[in-house]
């Protein structure tokens, strides 16, 4: 009818045209769902789930070393002569085996810790010097005879100490002659070199013809190990004995252990020579467990690990399990969306210890992707 409004149903419809038409206008399209259908953009995500396993944690670091033959020590000689023969660089030198000649007579090597200082001609003489001398023969083969617990004068005779018996000079004469020497019984300073253990040569600083008394070679270790510069501070964590993983510059790892720690402290201020500062350090000495590994390199960089601490059979999941708790702590998301509070322990190669109520062996646990 003429002049009559518009139906409801009429209005509905240009309502839906009119909407349709402004957003066409600006590029977007509307997409009508039947009632009831879902309005998420697209499914949750597959949750990442890992399990609580039972392990061994170990707390370690990783420093730079030098491979080669350690820190040279230098040699020097005692006593009066001329020396008359010298070792060659990379020679090696063996206990009771000459190291140079004095006067054209053997010097031979003692291992130990203490030089001869004195004279040993008479029996009865107690000292660390003795114990060097009888140490040294009786591991060379020679019958030392045993030894007694109280000097002459019934003093007692400390335990790195000994007594130059009448069996000890006997067994002298026979090393002397041995060596090509008079056989005397007496040993006089500068007669024998006491070094550490077996050695290399690593450089001569004398020329024959020079006095004895003065430096006349360098050697360093006979066999190959790792120097590694520790901080003092750190290093009363390393243990001599304890095993280490060294890595070679082609990426082996290979096994080694620590040999000796040094009791001198370097660095820890400005260097006057070149103005270079750093914290105080100590030498480690590490030598591989197979010499082998490291046969065809002279010298080289490397990385060995330490292992400062180890916790055994603990509960750990990665550390990527791990969720921040607002109010502070962590906690363990389980499947059902559920946390469950835990208290961490040693981080360790991308895991990390936790306990705490219900935290059991084989718990799944939902993980970072």
């Amino acid at each position: 009818m003429a002049g009559s409004r518009p139906t409801r149903r009429t209005a509905i419809l240009v309502a839906l045209v009119t909407v349709v038409v402004a957003v066409g206008a600006g590029g977007a399209v509307l997409t009508l769902r039947p009632d009831g259908a879902d309005d998420t953009a697209s499914a949750a995500p597959a949750l990442t789930t890992t399990t609580v396993t039972r392990t061994d944690l170990s707390d370690s670091r990783s420093l730079g070393g030098t491979l080669g033959f350690g820190p040279e020590r230098t040699v020097k000689g005692a006593g009066e002569g001329v020396v008359t023969r010298l070792p060659k660089v990379g020679d090696t030198v063996a206990r009771g085996k000459p190291l140079y000649w004095v006067d054209d007579r053997p010097v031979p090597v003692l291992f130990g810790d203490t030089p001869l200082f004195r004279t040993l001609d008479k029996p009865g003489l107690v000292g660390s010097d003795v114990r060097i001398v009888s140490d040294n023969l009786a591991a060379l083969g020679y019958q030392t005879g045993s030894q007694p617990s109280r000097a002459k004068d019934g003093t007692k005779i400390p335990a790195r100490h000994a007594l130059l018996t009448d069996t000890l000079v006997a067994a002298i004469k026979k090393w002397q002659q041995a060596l090509g020497l008079e056989a005397t019984g007496r040993i006089e300073v500068g007669q024998a070199v006491v070094l550490t253990g077996p050695v290399r040569v690593s450089a001569v600083k004398a020329v024959p013809g020079d006095s004895v008394a003065g430096e006349l070679l360098a050697v360093t270790e006979k066999t190959k190990l790792v120097t590694v510069a520790v901080e003092a501070t750190e290093v009363g964590s390393v243990r001599v004995g304890v095993t280490v993983a060294i890595t070679l510059p082609d990426t082996t790892e290979i096994p080694g252990r620590v040999a000796s720690i040094s009791h001198a402290v370097q660095g820890g201020g400005p260097d006057a020579g070149s103005g270079q500062s750093g914290p105080p350090t100590v030498d480690v000495l590490v030598t591989p467990v197979k010499a082998a590994d490291v046969a065809k390199l002279d010298a080289a960089a490397v990385q060995v690990t330490f292992t400062t601490s180890t916790r055994k059979n603990v509960l750990a999941v990665p550390v990527g399990a791990l969720v921040a708790l607002r109010e502070g702590g962590h906690a363990l998301q389980l499947p059902d969306g559920g946390l469950l509070a835990v208290e961490t322990g040693m981080f360790s190669r991308g895991l990390v210890e936790v306990s705490g109520t219900n935290v059991t062996e084989g718990l799944e646990v939902v993980t970072a992707a």
